[in-house]
């Protein structure tokens, strides 16, 4: 039960980057001053960077909310965000026992992303997405149902692009697997890594359609810019990601794509009480560069706001560290892997791990990334430093 001197603190979505801020603020801040509740609208973590090895029939382990934040002075709360008033501070929730309220002093949303069908014609009609647990699932049963010799075109050669497809040609080999591509395969790679991906697609037998990239959607088939009809029994849609759309929706200083513009410390430009992380937020890297979705972006950012708001609560020094990307880590099945090293602000050097070492890695990035999340407080005392003494704040009126 929260005190009414407590300073509520709500976190929207436990993905990556929201499950770490809301077991990183449990660590900095002191229960009786502090109370957080994390709000997600399914019961269990979800591995995101794994969707494509569920989709071709593995099974990964059940990580439910409620044990993962046990005794760590979470609330955890199972309801679906369905609007958040900026300016009184409230967020909309629906639950099992119907439509609620909770109202904060502080908000860190990390509501992440879907997939983003692009406005292609068909696409949202035809495609499959493994952006999430469901589109997973459904994928995993309409791959299971193919007989032998049918088609799967992964449509998108970024970094999800590739690892579904070598995922999906390395489980189904009897599979004509293909994917398209708007450029070349793998353009962003150093020299070493195109080397090595193209010799694991020859190897799985991928194909890979370069310069392609698809406008239409049909049930049986892809259409590329030049007309080409690429035949497709199953489209696998992986070509970026789109925000949540419920920050639109606020008074948030959004961008047109629906992120929340943030200052170096994960702060709202507009609210000083919103903080946004991971996906859903638009924060600069180095040298001003946008972070790009992903995991690698979303964790840091996740870091900066939890100590931003620990700071700027308990009187102690903001964080001063730019998020940087450190190298690109890509599965190309179970036995393969590329881990391309990048500059801080991600474009790629020449140095390239390749093979079996560089699977070994990714998997040990994978288990370290979920391994932080489900132990959120690493395992040290959840007590830090008390919240500094504060004048309380009417709720603003609209």
């Amino acid at each position: 039960m929260q005190h009414p001197t407590q300073h509520r603190i709500v976190v929207l979505g436990a993905g990556y980057a929201g499950a770490v801020a809301a077991g990183r603020l449990a660590r900095r801040l002191r229960s009786e001053d502090a109370a957080i509740t994390l709000v997600n609208a399914e019961p269990h973590f979800v591995e995101r960077v794994r969707m494509h090895q569920l989709a071709v029939g593995q099974d990964l382990r059940a990580r439910p909310l409620d044990a993962m934040f046990a005794n760590t002075g979470v609330e955890v709360r199972i309801a679906k965000v369905t609007g958040v008033d900026a300016d009184r501070r409230t967020v909309a929730v629906t639950d099992e026992e119907g439509a609620g309220e909770l109202v904060y002093d502080t908000l860190v949303y990390a509501l992440g992303s879907a997939w983003d069908p692009q406005d292609v014609p068909g696409a949202a009609e035809h495609a499959h997405e493994i952006a999430g647990r469901p589109g997973a699932l459904r994928l995993r049963e309409r791959l299971a149902g193919l007989e032998p010799g049918r088609t799967v075109v992964v449509v998108g050669g970024g970094l999800t692009g590739l690892e579904a497809a070598s995922e999906i040609a390395e489980a189904r080999p009897d599979l004509d697997v293909s994917l398209t591509a708007r450029g070349e395969l793998g353009d962003w790679l150093s020299p070493k890594g195109r080397r090595h991906l193209r010799k694991v697609f020859t190897a799985l037998g991928i194909t890979a359609h370069e310069n392609a990239a698809v406008t239409a959607v049909a049930a049986d088939h892809v259409v590329t810019a030049d007309g080409t009809a690429v035949p497709a029994d199953v489209t696998v849609w992986t070509t970026g990601f789109a925000v949540h759309p419920l920050a639109r929706a606020t008074t948030l200083d959004v961008t047109d794509t629906g992120r929340i513009v943030v200052d170096g410390t994960m702060r709202s430009v507009s609210h000083p009480d919103v903080y946004a992380v991971g996906d859903a937020a638009l924060a600069a890297g180095p040298g001003g560069k946008p972070l790009r979705m992903s995991c690698a972006s979303g964790v840091p950012t996740a870091w900066q706001a939890a100590d931003a708001i620990a700071a700027r609560l308990t009187g102690g020094k903001l964080p001063k560290v730019t998020p940087r990307y450190f190298n690109q880590c890509i599965s190309l099945g179970r036995g393969q892997g590329l881990i391309q090293y990048v500059t801080a602000d991600d474009r790629a050097v020449r140095a390239a791990l390749t093979g079996r070492l560089a699977a070994r890695y990714k998997e040990l990035v994978c288990k370290s990334a979920a391994w932080g999340v489900a132990n959120p407080t690493l395992g040290l005392p959840t007590r830090r430093r008390p919240v500094a003494p504060r004048t309380p704040e009417p709720v603003p009126t609209v």
